[in-house]
């Protein structure tokens, strides 16, 4: 049966064509594999920069970004999703404290894993619920992202001056101890975080889609990143986190995401469903 001939129904359309011709010469060259991202994201993506780059085509687009490395980084800033902010949704934060907070309490030493981090407000948000909590000095906090550019920034810790409204009441809401101004100095380019709330902080590059597991840990923290990933990405990210996490550890999601659907769902105890905070039991 020729293309003519088939039932249109069964037909990919010229620009699925392209995109998925595009998306297998990125993994094949770079290495980055965005082929189970959900589609409809990653398709605005790459229109976005079909049209940044006055390309004609997404295959000619793909040619550019080839033999053009800096063209790559700037594909790569555009799938790169870094919407984040401090004590986001701060009500998972006050479960936390509330939930997490006296399991953790029993260990001599702390592991958690931020994975897909973005910029870091949320890895300098638990930071500073963990000092308040005096659990910071025995806590090792994993920060990973799989852009090299906004973990410089989160590394920085600086951030601009005018969110500081929304993140002083993200704070409050998630059970603050302190004057949330405490913790930073205002700068000429914005606010600076005091240094002592990264010491115990390891910022590292990091795939969810390639890379495996890299320790054990006691908490782990993905926080609309996988609404980003189809439906088998998914399980193959959830695949890695049950491997990463120890017994009775726990896994926080985004509001917008849920274990329900994967193969591992019977093998976590829901802590707080509307925080999408899960303990793994065996």
């Amino acid at each position: 049966m020729t293309r003519e001939t088939a039932p249109n129904s069964a037909r990919k359309s010229l620009e699925e064509v392209e995109i998925e011709l595009f998306l297998k010469g990125i993994y094949e060259w770079y290495g980055y594999d965005y082929r189970e991202y959900a589609y409809s994201s990653i398709k605005r993506r790459i229109w976005h920069r079909v049209h940044a780059e006055k390309s004609a085509t997404v295959l000619k687009l793909l040619d550019k970004v080839l033999h053009d490395p800096e063209c790559f980084q700037r594909l790569l800033e555009d799938f790169s999703i870094n919407v984040t902010e401090m004590f986001r949704d701060p009500l998972f934060f006050l479960q936390f404290r509330e939930e997490v907070v006296p399991l953790l309490r029993t260990y001599p030493s702390i592991r958690i894993w931020h994975a897909g981090c973005s910029t870091g407000e949320e890895v300098y948000s638990m930071a500073i619920l963990l000092h308040e909590e005096g659990l910071y000095d025995k806590t090792k906090i994993y920060a990973t992202d799989i852009n090299a550019n906004v973990l410089k920034i989160a590394k920085n810790g600086q951030f601009p001056l005018e969110n500081m409204k929304k993140y002083t009441s993200n704070y409050l809401q998630s059970g603050g101890k302190k004057a949330f101004s405490e913790y930073y100095t205002v700068t000429n380019h914005g606010v600076k975080f005091h240094p002592f709330l990264t010491k115990n902080v390891v910022f590292a590059q990091h795939n969810l889609v390639t890379d495996r597991s890299f320790n054990e840990f006691h908490v782990i923290l993905c926080r609309n990143v996988l609404i980003y990933f189809n439906k088998p990405l998914q399980q193959k990210v959830h695949d890695l986190f049950y491997e990463s996490l120890g017994r009775f550890g726990i896994l926080g999601l985004g509001d917008k995401e849920t274990i329900s659907f994967t193969e591992k769902s019977a093998c976590y105890k829901e802590l707080s469903r509307k925080q999408k905070l899960y303990q793994k039991l065996k």
